[in-house]
């Protein structure tokens, strides 16, 4: 693989990284203002860059499919359709919107958060490189402003109509808590795993992409149901408000899943506070059944491996995470026994799936 003097002849500037995440709880409210519960993983995404005299961006990606050399292209002249560097683009563009003022540059990027599993490695990309751009070019914005920017890249220029929850997670959580995120007002509040827990995440090899239409489609069905319950969004509406049974299908059960879940998240809050594993886990299960069932984001295959997930004793509670279609599942399990259960569920999955899983945590 080559180093950043070999692509470029000559050092980095800045060098910088950003993690994926995991969503423990909270999965399809962010875009509806609600709440959620992501955490870090150890895997990062790392940048290096270095500035240029001129306009010129210059890229290289260990990630890139085809192998090829540096991808370049002019600021002010991005233009959609050039695929992993549409991400690139897309904070360029981003940063100019925001009225940050950037020179040319070269980068460098290589990352070990896997792509298509459900774990933000867009989100992760994206902060990386605004890091680096951040410290590079002395830009003047804080975490949360940089997660925004880094929303923006997806929704605006990539085409990604997704919340905020990915970003702010990678410029903001880590891994020993979750990031109590409320993504009307993005307060935030760190709770710690509770010691006895340690999360597992499980790829399911299964990819998922949320520039495709099922994501798409699931948005913009909960955007209806908001309107038809009068409301801009549904963070407005209670979980036992009874109007949300008078909507027609599929509107109801999207309304329905968006407003358990929020109740969910904040119950799951406080059963970390209680260090109470056993209430947290039949949340996690009573997520993957709304998502499964309610909003219609699970595949055979995730459902499968919640499904042995259950019948593991030091399994407390298990769900798909991520925007669906494919990608992994978390499960909260005992400290001790995290390691060894979770490549024994990758082993039975993988036999009866035909299926390639991969243990992503621990």
């Amino acid at each position: 693989m080559p180093t950043f003097h070999e692509l470029f002849g000559g050092a980095p500037e800045v060098r910088t990284d950003a993690p994926g995440r995991v969503n423990l709880i909270g999965e399809h409210t962010d875009y509806q203002e609600g709440f959620v519960l992501p955490l870090a993983i150890p895997q990062r995404t790392r940048v290096e860059l270095r500035r240029r005299a001129d306009r010129q961006v210059v890229v290289w990606s260990a990630e890139d499919p085809s192998g090829g050399p540096p991808q370049p292209f002019a600021l002010g002249e991005e233009q959609r359709g050039r695929g992993w560097v549409d991400y690139i683009q897309g904070v360029t563009v981003a940063a100019a919107n925001a009225g940050h003022r950037l020179g040319g540059f070269e980068a460098r990027l290589e990352s070990d958060v896997p792509v298509g599993s459900g774990l933000s490695s867009s989100a992760a990309l994206e902060v990386a490189l605004l890091r680096a751009l951040r410290e590079a070019f002395a830009l003047t914005f804080d975490d949360v402003a940089l997660a925004l920017v880094a929303q923006k890249t997806e929704t605006e220029f990539v085409g990604a109509p997704i919340g905020v929850m990915d970003q702010m997670a990678s410029s903001l959580a880590d891994t020993r808590s979750a990031l109590f995120l409320d993504t009307r007002t993005l307060a935030f509040e760190r709770v710690p795993l509770p010691g006895a827990a340690r999360l597992v995440v499980i790829d399911s090899g299964v990819t998922h992409s949320h520039a495709t239409g099922d994501y798409r489609v699931r948005r913009e069905e909960a955007e209806g149901a908001a309107r038809a319950l009068g409301v801009a969004v549904l963070r407005d509406v209670s979980a036992t408000d009874p109007r949300v049974e008078e909507l027609p299908e599929p509107l109801c059960r999207r309304a329905r899943h968006v407003v358990t879940e929020n109740a969910r998240v904040e119950a799951a809050v406080v059963a970390m506070r209680r260090d109470d594993l056993k209430t947290l886990g039949a949340l996690l299960y009573a997520s993957h059944a709304s998502l499964r069932d309610d909003y219609q984001v699970s595949v055979p295959e995730l459902d499968r491996l919640v499904e042995l997930a259950r019948g593991v004793p030091e399994v407390y509670g298990a769900r798909v995470t991520g925007g669906g279609f494919g990608g992994s599942v978390v499960l909260v399990a005992r400290r001790d026994a995290a390691p060894d259960l979770a490549h024994r569920l990758a082993e039975t999955y993988a036999r009866e799936t035909g299926r390639t899983p991969r243990v992503i945590v621990p």
